[in-house]
């Protein structure tokens, strides 16, 4: 650790002055570990539809553990006991909650690293912490995975109005420019309560939180799973996967360290060699290996990477049910012909997927409203509002991906 004097603010765009609670949860900040959020963007490939949306990981886990203290300092005045051990270990967790994160977020868990989510890696990043910093993370790491007895230590962490979405909705809508997002998490923190160990909102709170389910349903829909950014994901998935294909087969590719590892490795086990290279990448690997693939002698890699660079996304049409299977099958015809690539290879042109959304998970973890009377009611149950329980449904939609007209 370093022996200096500590800086207790951040200036937040969102909040205004953040303050570090103490020592430990500043040297945390300081560690290369999390200081690496500053070179991951909190969505991923969204900045190609929101130019505004550069933000980072380290922005929003900051922007959490300031939540976090708001949400502390409610539930005490509020009668309910945090030990000053608990109240640090709720801000360890929630600050280092999204440090699993890996290169343009989501993107990298579904191409590079495989067996393993993101929430796995946050766990083994903190474990590895833990051993530097003398088991000081101990607590923190047994309310982050749900092993403490006191279960609403957890939902502050992650539940149905956790930190971590009171956060990411309210930031992720400024930086977009979305104010469809813009909830009030305030209003939401102070109402806060607990009732038999579990999170509770008081009842008047009752359109707070009907705000905040309608709003994380447009969200998801307007921004996090927008058509346009869903593709170019997509084909940031197929670029790695075509690079990690070629490699398998001999050929040279350019990369830096850290990426060539998971671009050369074929096993589901993330061990410490794994940890310690994830640690050392983020998106600018991503960004200079695309620029090195711009110009590579297959047509594949490189179409895919200028794809990207150059925001020449894919066509996508969003529908109700899943593509008729000659359809795609006619535009992978046509696409061979024009492009003189095999028919297996247009699978990384033209492909298809679906998206789910669901604003309110009820069978999971309810939402319990807590009148006067101590009473505890459902949200959906309690609320006037009809389009409140068709939150609670699953909604899918399909897409069908395929290069635009002019490139034929």
């Amino acid at each position: 650790m370093k022996n200096r004097k500590k800086l207790t603010l951040f200036n937040d765009p969102i909040y205004g002055f953040i303050t570090i609670p103490n020592a430990l949860v500043f040297d945390l900040i300081e560690h290369t570990y999390f200081q690496r959020l500053r070179r991951i963007t909190q969505m991923g490939m969204s900045y190609l539809v929101f130019p505004g949306a550069h933000h980072t990981r380290f922005h929003h886990a900051l922007g959490c553990m300031h939540l976090m203290q708001k949400a502390v300092q409610v539930l005490r005045y509020k009668g309910i006991v945090i030990s000053s051990e608990e109240e640090e270990a709720l801000y360890v967790a929630i600050l280092l909650h999204d440090i699993g994160h890996g290169p343009f977020s989501h993107a990298l868990e579904h191409s590079l690293v495989t067996g393993v989510d993101h929430e796995q890696i946050s766990l083994q990043f903190m474990e590895a912490l833990n051993k530097n910093f003398n088991e000081r993370l101990t607590l923190a790491i047994s309310i982050f995975n749900d092993s403490y007895p006191r279960k609403f230590l957890h939902q502050l962490v992650s539940g149905q109005l956790d930190m971590d979405r009171l956060d990411y909705l309210k930031r992720d809508s400024f930086y977009t420019g979305a104010s469809e997002g813009n909830i009030n998490s305030e209003r939401l923190i102070s109402m806060l309560n607990v009732a038999n160990d579990e999170l509770v909102v008081e009842s008047k709170a009752i359109y707070s939180v009907e705000k905040f389910l309608v709003a994380r349903r447009l969200m998801y829909w307007s921004v996090y799973l927008h058509k346009t950014g869903l593709a170019a994901e997509q084909v940031l998935i197929r670029v790695l996967q075509r690079a990690k294909e070629l490699i398998s087969k001999g050929d040279q590719l350019q990369a830096s360290e850290p990426l060539m590892f998971f671009l050369k490795r074929d096993s589901d086990v993330f061990e410490q060699e794994a940890l310690a290279h994830f640690a050392r990448m983020d998106d600018h690997d991503i960004i200079q290996a695309l620029k090195g693939w711009c110009d590579h002698k297959d047509p594949v890699l490189s179409k895919l990477s200028n794809m990207i660079l150059d925001r020449d996304l894919p066509k996508v049409k969003l529908k109700n049910k899943k593509p008729k299977n000659a359809e795609v099958d006619k535009k992978r015809e046509a696409l061979a012909k024009a492009w003189g690539i095999s028919m297996e290879d247009t699978n990384y042109f033209i492909f298809d997927g679906k998206v789910t959304n669901r604003a309110y998970r009820s069978d999971s973890e309810n939402i319990n409203l807590l009148s006067k009377n101590g009473k505890l009611i459902d949200v959906a149950k309690a609320s006037d509002q009809l389009n409140l329980k068709a939150l609670t449904q699953e909604v899918t939609k399909h897409y069908l991906c395929y290069p635009k007209a002019k490139h034929y």
